[in-house]
């Protein structure tokens, strides 16, 4: 399902912009952009929401009601004569895929997994960038039968696909009688009596909503990971930026979708290094790869630095953009849970999505409106390319897990002594 909603929407809705705008010629890039960012805003105010409901009543009956809104929304979408039936199917949109997808899927893993939570988050996410190498389908698609009926198909692919997904999702292991990872009660006890290791190893911090929400930590990570959302937010301009420049429709939608291979390898490596090595050094690292990626969308047949770049930059663009933000994916979503926990792992997601989506509204939103303003993409994607430096000192200078769970037992143990006084 991850796979399928990346390869229609997350990463395939860009194919749609041109078509659309073509067929309603009153329309600006701006105003297209406008709705996409209601669409991440109402999923940011939505996603605690959600978070807070998979926490209470688990993801099988959540994901069933997105799913089945969710295409309804894109069948509606396929329907629409007006700007402002785009605007009404997008919001529509919106909450289903908030109800149906991402949060659904990484809050399930984040609970099955503690000792491989980061291969398992970056398997899971790896199955997203996948979806970015149908771009070229998608294009194809729209050229054969029109958007119209590509939109109505994805639609009801939601339903045939996701459907049968909803219904075998699991909350968590230890309400089957399982543990984490796979272990069994057996190999527990083994491990203990070996020397403990495996008690050392998945031993995790146990942390509340307000209490994640009180602590620094929390909102230093939030901010960071919010300032790469809003540049790879803007993935949607990709494709109308590299026809701009001068690559035919073919070219450009291929390297469009194959910005998923720097993706894929971003995420799959990951699950390798993730949970050996430090996560805020290697999420540090990923936002500098991302930056040069998408600096170098913005240089693509310029004249920078009296230099004519040429095509030189495309393949930098495409693996670094790609590396960077599929990197920076499963390091968030694992470091949430490393230091905050699974006691309300969907609460906290959901929460760190919301503050995500305040910086992913303004993304689409600033490139449209500067090319609304310039008839150029590049000022827009240049200026993103600088949003991402301060990102840097904020995951290098973050503390331990460790020193945070330190901070979260000094101040349980101070409102303890607090209300024994008050006794």
């Amino acid at each position: 399902m991850q796979f399928y909603a990346s390869a229609v929407f997350w990463r395939g809705f860009q194919a749609f912009v041109d078509p659309i705008l073509a067929t309603f010629s009153g329309w600006s890039s701006g105003a297209f952009a406008a709705a996409i960012s209601l669409q991440r805003g109402e999923s940011g105010l939505i996603s605690p929401f959600v978070g807070a409901m998979l926490d209470r009543f688990g993801p099988k009956w959540v994901m069933l009601f997105g799913i089945v809104v969710t295409g309804a929304a894109f069948a509606i979408m396929s329907q629409m004569q007006t700007l402002w039936h785009f605007y009404a199917a997008v919001l529509l949109l919106a909450f289903g895929m908030s109800f149906g997808t991402y949060i659904v899927f990484v809050a399930t893993v984040g609970n099955w997994f503690i000792r491989q939570r980061a291969k398992a988050l970056s398997m899971l996410m790896t199955f997203s960038a996948v979806g970015a190498f149908v771009l070229p389908l998608i294009v194809w698609a729209i050229a054969s039968f029109g958007w119209r009926a590509v939109l109505l198909w994805i639609g009801i692919g939601f339903w045939v696909f996701g459907i049968p997904v909803a219904l075998m999702m699991r909350r968590r292991p230890e309400d089957y009688g399982m543990l984490p990872d796979g272990e069994s009660e057996f190999e527990v006890n083994a491990t203990n009596e070996a020397g403990g290791r495996y008690r050392r190893r998945v031993r995790e911090v146990s942390i509340g909503v307000r209490e994640v929400l009180r602590l620094r930590a929390f909102w230093q990570l939030a901010i960071a990971v919010s300032l790469g959302q809003l540049v790879s937010s803007t993935n949607l301009f990709h494709l109308p930026a590299l026809l701009e420049y001068d690559l035919s429709i073919w070219l450009a939608s291929a390297a469009a979708g194959a910005v998923a291979i720097g993706d894929i390898l971003g995420r799959v490596s990951i699950g390798f290094i993730g949970d050996r090595f430090d996560k805020r050094l290697i999420l540090t690292l990923a936002f500098v790869v991302q930056m040069a990626g998408v600096g170098a969308l913005a240089m693509i047949n310029s004249d920078f630095f009296g230099i004519s770049w040429g095509l030189i930059p495309l393949p930098v663009f495409v693996l670094g953009f790609g590396l960077g933000f599929g990197a920076s994916i499963p390091l968030r979503l694992a470091i949430l849970a490393d230091y905050f926990g699974r006691r309300s792992y969907g609460s906290v997601v959901g929460i760190a999505s919301s503050v995500s989506a305040i910086f992913g509204v303004a993304g689409p939103l600033f490139v449209g409106f500067m090319y609304d303003f310039t008839d150029s993409y590049r000022p827009g994607y240049a200026f993103m390319a600088l949003m991402i430096l301060p990102a840097l000192p904020l995951t290098m200078t973050l503390e331990s897990q460790s020193r945070v769970a330190a901070k979260v037992r000094q101040a349980t143990r101070h409102r303890v002594r607090r209300l024994a006084i008050g006794r």
